[in-house]
Protein backbone atom coordinates (compact mmCIF):
# COMPACT_ATOMS: atom_id res chain seq x y z
CA UNK A 1 0.00 0.00 0.00
CA UNK A 2 1.30 3.31 -0.73
CA UNK A 3 2.51 5.50 2.04
CA UNK A 4 0.82 8.98 1.50
CA UNK A 5 2.11 11.97 3.27
CA UNK A 6 0.21 14.04 5.91
CA UNK A 7 -0.54 18.04 6.15
CA UNK A 8 -0.60 19.83 9.78
CA UNK A 9 -3.13 22.26 9.36
CA UNK A 10 -3.31 25.29 12.02
CA UNK A 11 -7.52 26.13 12.55
CA UNK A 12 -7.11 28.84 14.36
CA UNK A 13 -6.12 31.20 16.83
CA UNK A 14 -7.90 33.92 14.43
CA UNK A 15 -10.19 31.77 13.17
CA UNK A 16 -14.33 33.02 13.66
CA UNK A 17 -15.49 29.10 13.97
CA UNK A 18 -13.20 28.77 17.16
CA UNK A 19 -15.33 31.37 18.97
CA UNK A 20 -11.89 32.90 21.09
CA UNK A 21 -8.83 32.15 20.36
CA UNK A 22 -7.86 28.51 20.39
CA UNK A 23 -5.94 26.48 18.20
CA UNK A 24 -6.51 23.55 16.80
CA UNK A 25 -3.60 21.56 15.29
CA UNK A 26 -5.00 19.49 12.98
CA UNK A 27 -2.79 16.27 11.11
CA UNK A 28 -4.85 15.95 8.11
CA UNK A 29 -4.61 12.97 5.02
CA UNK A 30 -6.62 14.62 2.39
CA UNK A 31 -9.29 15.93 4.25
CA UNK A 32 -9.54 13.08 6.47
CA UNK A 33 -8.47 14.02 9.94
CA UNK A 34 -6.41 11.76 11.63
CA UNK A 35 -5.31 13.65 14.66
CA UNK A 36 -6.57 17.11 16.19
CA UNK A 37 -4.76 18.65 19.13
CA UNK A 38 -6.31 21.86 20.98
CA UNK A 39 -4.21 24.27 22.00
CA UNK A 40 -5.43 26.56 24.80
CA UNK A 41 -3.80 29.38 27.33
CA UNK A 42 -4.52 32.12 24.84
CA UNK A 43 -6.68 33.94 27.45
CA UNK A 44 -5.62 32.85 30.46
CA UNK A 45 -5.65 34.94 33.31
CA UNK A 46 -4.88 33.11 36.32
CA UNK A 47 -8.37 34.02 37.97
CA UNK A 48 -8.18 31.16 40.52
CA UNK A 49 -4.79 32.90 41.50
CA UNK A 50 -6.43 36.57 41.29
CA UNK A 51 -8.77 35.58 43.52
CA UNK A 52 -6.37 34.52 46.77
CA UNK A 53 -5.55 38.33 46.46
CA UNK A 54 -9.01 40.27 46.78
CA UNK A 55 -11.88 39.91 49.01
CA UNK A 56 -15.10 37.15 48.31
CA UNK A 57 -17.02 40.42 46.56
CA UNK A 58 -13.94 41.59 44.73
CA UNK A 59 -14.03 38.24 43.28
CA UNK A 60 -17.45 38.40 41.88
CA UNK A 61 -17.11 40.32 38.70
CA UNK A 62 -13.91 37.77 37.98
CA UNK A 63 -17.09 35.01 37.98
CA UNK A 64 -18.49 37.47 35.26
CA UNK A 65 -15.76 36.85 32.87
CA UNK A 66 -15.72 33.13 33.20
CA UNK A 67 -18.40 32.03 30.63
CA UNK A 68 -19.43 35.64 29.60
CA UNK A 69 -21.93 34.86 27.75
CA UNK A 70 -23.61 33.76 30.99
CA UNK A 71 -22.21 35.53 33.63
CA UNK A 72 -24.90 36.00 35.65
CA UNK A 73 -24.70 32.10 36.21
CA UNK A 74 -21.71 32.23 37.10
CA UNK A 75 -21.95 34.66 40.31
CA UNK A 76 -25.39 32.34 41.39
CA UNK A 77 -23.15 29.82 41.74
CA UNK A 78 -20.39 31.66 43.68
CA UNK A 79 -22.85 32.88 45.48
CA UNK A 80 -24.58 29.81 46.28
CA UNK A 81 -21.10 28.22 47.80
CA UNK A 82 -20.19 31.24 49.76
CA UNK A 83 -23.89 30.99 50.92
CA UNK A 84 -22.84 27.52 51.89
CA UNK A 85 -20.05 28.04 54.01
CA UNK A 86 -21.33 30.63 55.39
CA UNK A 87 -24.23 28.63 56.66
CA UNK A 88 -27.23 31.30 55.62
CA UNK A 89 -29.72 30.89 53.07
CA UNK A 90 -31.84 33.53 51.18
CA UNK A 91 -35.51 33.94 51.32
CA UNK A 92 -37.62 32.49 48.81
CA UNK A 93 -38.34 35.80 46.68
CA UNK A 94 -34.64 35.87 46.29
CA UNK A 95 -34.12 32.12 45.69
CA UNK A 96 -37.30 32.99 42.81
CA UNK A 97 -35.44 35.80 41.26
CA UNK A 98 -32.33 34.10 40.80
CA UNK A 99 -33.79 30.84 39.12
CA UNK A 100 -36.13 33.30 36.87
CA UNK A 101 -32.28 35.30 35.84
CA UNK A 102 -30.10 31.73 35.43
CA UNK A 103 -33.10 30.34 32.84
CA UNK A 104 -33.27 33.78 31.09
CA UNK A 105 -29.57 33.83 31.02
CA UNK A 106 -29.55 30.24 29.59
CA UNK A 107 -32.29 30.80 26.51
CA UNK A 108 -29.43 33.93 26.18
CA UNK A 109 -26.75 31.49 25.97
CA UNK A 110 -27.95 28.76 23.85
CA UNK A 111 -29.66 31.36 21.55
CA UNK A 112 -25.26 32.85 20.88
CA UNK A 113 -25.06 29.09 20.58
CA UNK A 114 -27.19 28.41 18.01
CA UNK A 115 -26.95 31.57 15.89
CA UNK A 116 -23.23 31.69 15.57
CA UNK A 117 -23.44 27.24 15.25
CA UNK A 118 -26.25 27.40 12.63
CA UNK A 119 -23.49 30.26 10.64
CA UNK A 120 -20.53 28.40 11.00
CA UNK A 121 -22.28 25.99 9.35
CA UNK A 122 -23.48 28.24 6.10
CA UNK A 123 -26.87 29.04 7.55
CA UNK A 124 -26.74 32.35 7.87
CA UNK A 125 -30.32 33.43 8.77
CA UNK A 126 -30.72 31.73 12.45
CA UNK A 127 -28.14 34.09 13.44
CA UNK A 128 -30.30 37.41 12.75
CA UNK A 129 -32.95 35.59 14.48
CA UNK A 130 -31.31 34.44 17.06
CA UNK A 131 -30.16 37.83 18.69
CA UNK A 132 -33.96 39.06 18.34
CA UNK A 133 -34.91 37.00 21.63
CA UNK A 134 -31.33 37.80 22.98
CA UNK A 135 -31.41 41.36 22.49
CA UNK A 136 -34.87 41.43 24.66
CA UNK A 137 -32.85 39.30 27.69
CA UNK A 138 -30.28 41.74 27.87
CA UNK A 139 -32.89 44.39 27.89
CA UNK A 140 -34.37 42.57 30.74
CA UNK A 141 -30.57 42.60 32.58
CA UNK A 142 -30.13 45.56 31.65
CA UNK A 143 -33.78 46.57 33.83
CA UNK A 144 -31.71 44.94 37.33
CA UNK A 145 -28.77 46.20 36.88
CA UNK A 146 -28.26 48.83 34.50
CA UNK A 147 -25.70 46.25 33.01
CA UNK A 148 -26.26 43.77 29.62
CA UNK A 149 -23.91 41.45 29.39
CA UNK A 150 -22.47 41.35 33.33
CA UNK A 151 -25.27 42.43 35.57
CA UNK A 152 -24.13 40.89 38.54
CA UNK A 153 -27.14 41.08 39.87
CA UNK A 154 -26.98 38.04 42.59
CA UNK A 155 -24.96 39.30 45.73
CA UNK A 156 -23.26 36.71 48.15
CA UNK A 157 -26.55 36.97 51.16
CA UNK A 158 -29.31 37.60 48.42
CA UNK A 159 -29.87 40.16 45.34
CA UNK A 160 -28.44 43.44 44.73
CA UNK A 161 -32.02 44.92 44.66
CA UNK A 162 -35.15 43.87 44.21
CA UNK A 163 -37.07 43.71 40.54
CA UNK A 164 -37.42 47.32 39.44
CA UNK A 165 -41.13 48.89 38.23
CA UNK A 166 -41.76 47.14 34.72
CA UNK A 167 -39.79 44.09 34.49
CA UNK A 168 -42.93 42.01 35.49
CA UNK A 169 -45.03 43.34 32.35
CA UNK A 170 -41.54 43.13 30.44
CA UNK A 171 -40.84 39.79 31.28
CA UNK A 172 -44.48 38.20 31.12
CA UNK A 173 -44.41 39.82 27.62
CA UNK A 174 -41.13 37.78 26.38
CA UNK A 175 -42.10 34.61 28.08
CA UNK A 176 -45.62 34.46 26.20
CA UNK A 177 -44.35 35.30 23.00
CA UNK A 178 -41.15 32.95 22.96
CA UNK A 179 -42.83 30.02 22.06
CA UNK A 180 -44.16 31.31 19.04
CA UNK A 181 -40.86 32.58 17.80
CA UNK A 182 -39.15 29.61 18.74
CA UNK A 183 -40.78 27.49 16.17
CA UNK A 184 -38.91 30.07 13.37
CA UNK A 185 -35.43 27.34 14.00
CA UNK A 186 -37.29 24.20 13.79
CA UNK A 187 -38.70 26.23 10.42
CA UNK A 188 -35.12 26.96 9.41
CA UNK A 189 -33.01 23.93 10.85
CA UNK A 190 -34.49 21.08 12.26
CA UNK A 191 -36.11 19.06 8.96
CA UNK A 192 -33.50 21.24 6.51
CA UNK A 193 -31.56 18.35 4.54
CA UNK A 194 -28.34 20.63 4.47
CA UNK A 195 -28.26 20.79 8.36
CA UNK A 196 -29.59 17.34 8.58
CA UNK A 197 -26.21 16.11 6.57
CA UNK A 198 -23.85 18.15 8.44
CA UNK A 199 -24.92 17.28 12.00
CA UNK A 200 -26.54 14.32 11.97
CA UNK A 201 -23.91 10.93 12.65
CA UNK A 202 -21.05 14.30 13.60
CA UNK A 203 -19.41 13.53 17.30
CA UNK A 204 -21.09 10.56 18.38
CA UNK A 205 -20.50 9.59 21.62
CA UNK A 206 -21.92 6.66 23.66
CA UNK A 207 -23.20 6.77 27.56
CA UNK A 208 -20.35 5.20 28.80
CA UNK A 209 -17.54 7.33 26.27
CA UNK A 210 -19.57 10.51 28.37
CA UNK A 211 -19.60 9.25 31.60
CA UNK A 212 -15.39 8.70 30.84
CA UNK A 213 -14.87 12.09 29.79
CA UNK A 214 -16.60 13.84 32.49
CA UNK A 215 -18.67 15.54 30.05
CA UNK A 216 -22.35 16.98 31.90
CA UNK A 217 -24.88 19.44 30.95
CA UNK A 218 -26.38 19.21 27.11
CA UNK A 219 -23.36 17.29 25.90
CA UNK A 220 -24.15 14.42 28.34
CA UNK A 221 -27.67 14.51 28.25
CA UNK A 222 -27.49 14.20 24.42
CA UNK A 223 -26.24 11.13 24.54
CA UNK A 224 -29.20 9.87 27.03
CA UNK A 225 -27.50 10.38 30.25
CA UNK A 226 -30.44 11.16 32.17
CA UNK A 227 -28.70 14.08 34.59
CA UNK A 228 -29.83 17.54 35.22
CA UNK A 229 -28.80 19.15 39.08
CA UNK A 230 -31.58 21.65 38.72
CA UNK A 231 -33.19 18.29 39.16
CA UNK A 232 -31.30 15.80 40.69
CA UNK A 233 -29.13 17.84 43.11
CA UNK A 234 -32.05 20.60 43.26
CA UNK A 235 -30.28 24.27 44.64
CA UNK A 236 -32.49 27.55 45.43
CA UNK A 237 -35.71 25.78 45.21
CA UNK A 238 -35.52 24.24 41.85
CA UNK A 239 -37.74 21.46 43.01
CA UNK A 240 -40.40 23.70 43.33
CA UNK A 241 -41.18 23.56 39.88
CA UNK A 242 -42.06 21.57 37.32
CA UNK A 243 -39.75 21.10 33.83
CA UNK A 244 -38.83 18.27 31.78
CA UNK A 245 -35.09 17.14 31.01
CA UNK A 246 -34.53 16.74 27.38
CA UNK A 247 -32.66 13.31 26.15
CA UNK A 248 -30.96 12.57 22.88
CA UNK A 249 -30.74 8.71 21.40
CA UNK A 250 -27.86 9.45 19.59
CA UNK A 251 -25.27 11.06 21.08
CA UNK A 252 -23.95 13.17 17.76
CA UNK A 253 -24.43 17.10 16.65
CA UNK A 254 -27.90 16.78 15.66
CA UNK A 255 -29.28 15.30 19.02
CA UNK A 256 -27.53 18.08 21.18
CA UNK A 257 -29.10 20.50 18.73
CA UNK A 258 -32.62 19.12 20.01
CA UNK A 259 -31.56 18.80 23.45
CA UNK A 260 -30.28 22.75 23.11
CA UNK A 261 -33.80 23.31 21.51
CA UNK A 262 -36.41 22.11 23.87
CA UNK A 263 -34.07 23.40 26.88
CA UNK A 264 -34.87 26.74 26.10
CA UNK A 265 -38.65 25.92 26.23
CA UNK A 266 -38.14 24.28 28.82
CA UNK A 267 -36.33 27.10 30.99
CA UNK A 268 -39.06 29.51 29.70
CA UNK A 269 -41.25 27.12 31.27
CA UNK A 270 -39.32 28.04 34.48
CA UNK A 271 -39.38 31.57 34.10
CA UNK A 272 -43.32 31.38 33.19
CA UNK A 273 -43.66 29.42 36.62
CA UNK A 274 -41.36 32.44 38.49
CA UNK A 275 -43.81 34.96 36.98
CA UNK A 276 -47.04 33.59 38.69
CA UNK A 277 -45.48 32.72 42.13
CA UNK A 278 -43.81 36.48 42.86
CA UNK A 279 -47.33 38.23 43.29
CA UNK A 280 -47.58 35.73 46.54
CA UNK A 281 -43.94 36.56 47.89
CA UNK A 282 -43.56 39.71 49.79
CA UNK A 283 -41.74 42.52 48.04
CA UNK A 284 -38.44 43.74 49.63
CA UNK A 285 -37.37 40.44 51.04
CA UNK A 286 -34.28 39.87 48.78
CA UNK A 287 -31.06 39.74 51.25
CA UNK A 288 -30.64 38.17 54.96
CA UNK A 289 -30.46 39.91 58.01
CA UNK A 290 -27.25 38.57 58.56
CA UNK A 291 -24.71 41.14 59.95
CA UNK A 292 -21.78 39.04 58.97
CA UNK A 293 -23.24 39.04 55.23
CA UNK A 294 -25.72 42.48 55.09
CA UNK A 295 -25.08 46.32 55.28
CA UNK A 296 -26.66 47.66 58.10
CA UNK A 297 -29.87 49.76 57.45
CA UNK A 298 -28.67 53.55 56.77
CA UNK A 299 -30.99 54.96 60.18
CA UNK A 300 -28.90 51.98 61.71
CA UNK A 301 -25.51 53.18 60.66
CA UNK A 302 -26.59 56.80 61.01
CA UNK A 303 -27.30 56.72 64.70
CA UNK A 304 -26.08 53.46 65.98
CA UNK A 305 -22.47 52.75 66.66
CA UNK A 306 -22.85 48.63 66.32
CA UNK A 307 -24.34 49.31 62.89
CA UNK A 308 -21.97 52.20 62.32
CA UNK A 309 -18.93 49.80 62.99
CA UNK A 310 -21.04 47.19 61.52
CA UNK A 311 -20.87 49.21 57.97
CA UNK A 312 -17.17 49.99 58.48
CA UNK A 313 -15.98 46.76 58.86
CA UNK A 314 -17.83 45.30 55.91
CA UNK A 315 -16.65 47.57 53.40
CA UNK A 316 -13.45 47.81 54.72
CA UNK A 317 -12.64 44.40 55.64
CA UNK A 318 -15.30 42.53 53.45
CA UNK A 319 -16.95 39.05 54.39
CA UNK A 320 -14.98 37.15 57.12
CA UNK A 321 -16.07 32.70 57.07
CA UNK A 322 -15.32 30.25 59.21
CA UNK A 323 -12.36 27.95 58.91
CA UNK A 324 -13.42 25.54 56.17
CA UNK A 325 -14.13 23.92 52.89
CA UNK A 326 -17.33 24.10 50.66
CA UNK A 327 -17.68 22.95 47.03
CA UNK A 328 -21.13 24.04 45.32
CA UNK A 329 -21.71 22.85 41.82
CA UNK A 330 -25.43 24.24 39.40
CA UNK A 331 -26.23 23.99 35.95
CA UNK A 332 -24.63 26.27 33.74
CA UNK A 333 -25.97 26.85 30.09
CA UNK A 334 -22.78 24.53 29.13
CA UNK A 335 -22.77 22.25 31.67
CA UNK A 336 -21.73 21.76 35.75
CA UNK A 337 -20.12 24.72 36.74
CA UNK A 338 -18.42 23.99 39.80
CA UNK A 339 -16.58 26.28 42.65
CA UNK A 340 -14.32 24.48 45.27
CA UNK A 341 -13.23 27.19 47.91
CA UNK A 342 -10.99 26.72 51.05
CA UNK A 343 -11.29 29.14 53.88
CA UNK A 344 -8.47 30.21 56.53
CA UNK A 345 -11.10 32.54 58.38
CA UNK A 346 -9.17 35.27 56.61
CA UNK A 347 -11.08 37.73 53.61
CA UNK A 348 -9.27 36.06 51.01
CA UNK A 349 -9.98 32.72 50.10
CA UNK A 350 -7.08 31.03 50.32
CA UNK A 351 -7.83 28.46 47.21
CA UNK A 352 -10.09 28.21 45.10
CA UNK A 353 -10.96 25.93 42.22
CA UNK A 354 -13.58 26.64 39.62
CA UNK A 355 -14.72 23.40 37.32
CA UNK A 356 -15.78 25.39 34.43
CA UNK A 357 -17.82 22.97 31.35
CA UNK A 358 -16.13 23.95 28.63
CA UNK A 359 -12.55 22.74 29.41
CA UNK A 360 -14.17 19.66 30.12
CA UNK A 361 -16.25 19.33 26.43
CA UNK A 362 -13.12 20.58 24.34
CA UNK A 363 -10.92 17.69 26.29
CA UNK A 364 -12.78 15.17 23.71
CA UNK A 365 -11.61 17.35 20.70
CA UNK A 366 -9.54 14.59 19.59
CA UNK A 367 -11.83 11.54 20.07
CA UNK A 368 -14.72 13.28 18.66
CA UNK A 369 -11.96 14.32 14.95
CA UNK A 370 -10.11 11.28 14.41
CA UNK A 371 -11.99 9.78 11.13
CA UNK A 372 -13.99 12.96 9.93
CA UNK A 373 -13.32 15.13 7.29
CA UNK A 374 -11.74 18.51 7.69
CA UNK A 375 -15.16 19.99 7.34
CA UNK A 376 -16.90 18.00 10.32
CA UNK A 377 -14.15 19.79 12.53
CA UNK A 378 -16.27 23.46 12.25
CA UNK A 379 -19.31 21.40 13.37
CA UNK A 380 -17.43 19.69 16.39
CA UNK A 381 -16.36 22.98 17.84
CA UNK A 382 -19.84 24.19 17.41
CA UNK A 383 -21.32 21.89 19.39
CA UNK A 384 -19.15 21.73 22.00
CA UNK A 385 -20.25 25.34 22.89
CA UNK A 386 -17.34 25.82 24.24
CA UNK A 387 -16.31 29.93 25.24
CA UNK A 388 -12.31 29.96 25.71
CA UNK A 389 -12.17 32.29 29.02
CA UNK A 390 -14.03 29.13 30.78
CA UNK A 391 -11.37 26.64 28.99
CA UNK A 392 -8.71 28.94 29.97
CA UNK A 393 -9.44 31.01 33.22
Amino acid sequence: MKRTETMLLNLGPSHPSTHGVLRVLLELDGELILRADPDIGYLHRGIEKMCEYRTYHKCMPLMNRLDYLAGEVNNFGFCLAMEKLLGVEVSKRAQYIRVMIAELTRIASHRFWLGTHGHDLGAMTPLFYAFREREKIMDLCEMVSGARMFPLYCRIGGLAADLPEGFIPAAWEFVKTFPEKHQDYHNLLTKNQIWIERTKGVGAMTPDEVLDWGWSGPMARGSGVNWDLRRDNPYSSYEDFDFVVPLGRNGDTYDRYLVRMEEMLQANRIVRQVLERLPDLPPGDIKVKDPRVSLPPKDAVYNDIAGLINHFKLIQEGITPPVGEVYQCIEAPKGEMGFYIVSDGSPQPFRLKIRGPSFINLSAMDKLARGRLLADAIALIGTMDIVLADVDR
